[in-house]
């Protein structure tokens, strides 16, 4: 039955190079068809490599980042949740972080193409809206896909793909999901975004004292650290790479992070979500609220 999924188009992408974008909806199937692309290509003797831009609903790394995986073997394929490399986002959902999210997605890109022959891009779900159609875009103009996938129910993509068209050079291939999947309620979804975050910041969790200096956006001065609590942070080592999640715990006039990757840490990226440590539901922040008090509505 697997081999029988997506038929068509993987008897068209036999033997593609380069990167390959995956566009869709939840629950259209994007995440299935990457896996079986990268099968193919393994079983054609290709180096493959997978970009998990899917910042809520990640197969590689932890949420709130984009994950490299690189597949030499089927047995890589199968453990898919060890990030080769990761850039921090900050959040899992693209308003008000399409520019790191974008640029998270061209570094790794980038880096994918010096050590694969085929690098699939499976990206979000939002496609809705200026948000949806403005992160897929610039997606695409960095990253310089060969080929666009897009997974679509109806026309609610219609002005992405056009776009696509318009502007940009990849081919873009349009399919219909293969099965009527109801997507997942805002409960059921909640729940695994907990799960998630739950392994990443499972007990016992260390925690580490940090200075005001080493977090990025700079803190403004005479900042406050107490609405810092419960906030995500990217763990950052001396040479740009995103490490790991953390979550700062306020107390009193100490700040520290909770974190497995605090050994080789070097500073924090401030986040756009609050997790709490006990249930593990996140909550989205504004930076700008947070540091200044102003609301960018």
């Amino acid at each position: 039955m697997q081999q029988q999924r997506f038929a068509s188009i993987r008897e068209r992408m036999a033997g593609e190079t380069g990167v390959v974008m995956l566009i869709g909806p939840r629950d259209t199937g994007k995440t299935t068809l990457g896996r079986l692309l990268v099968a193919d290509a393994l079983d054609s003797g290709i180096r493959c490599a997978l970009v998990d831009a899917d910042t809520a609903r990640s197969s590689v790394g932890p949420p709130a980042c984009v994950g490299l995986r690189l597949i030499a073997s089927t047995a890589d394929l199968e453990n898919l949740a060890k990030a080769d490399a990761l850039r921090f986002v900050g959040s899992t959902h693209p308003q008000g972080v399409v520019l790191p999210h974008v640029v998270a997605v061209s570094a790794l890109v980038t880096e994918a193409r010096e050590r694969a022959e085929l690098i699939i891009v499976d990206t979000t779900s939002a496609v809705a809206g200026v948000v949806g159609q403005t992160l897929k875009y610039h997606l695409a103009e960095l990253a310089k896909p060969s080929v666009v996938i897009a997974l679509q129910r109806g026309n609610e993509m219609d002005p992405i793909i056009g776009m696509l068209r318009r502007f940009l050079s990849a081919r873009v291939a349009v399919l219909e999901p293969e099965f009527q999947v109801i997507p997942a309620g805002p409960v059921q979804a909640a729940e695994g975004l907990a799960a998630a975050f739950r392994e990443e910041l499972r007990t016992p969790l260390p925690r580490w004292r940090v200075q005001p200096t080493v977090f990025a956006p700079t803190l403004p001065d005479g900042f406050e650290l107490e609405p810092l609590d419960g906030t995500i942070v990217g763990i950052q080592n001396s040479s740009g790479e995103c490490l790991g999640l953390g979550v700062l715990d306020h107390d009193g006039d100490t700040l520290r992070v909770a974190t497995h990757h605090g050994e080789s840490m070097s500073g924090l990226r401030v986040g756009s979500l609050k997790v709490d440590l006990d249930t593990f539901a996140t909550t989205r922040i504004r930076l700008r609220e947070l540091f200044f008090g102003l609301s960018t509505s």
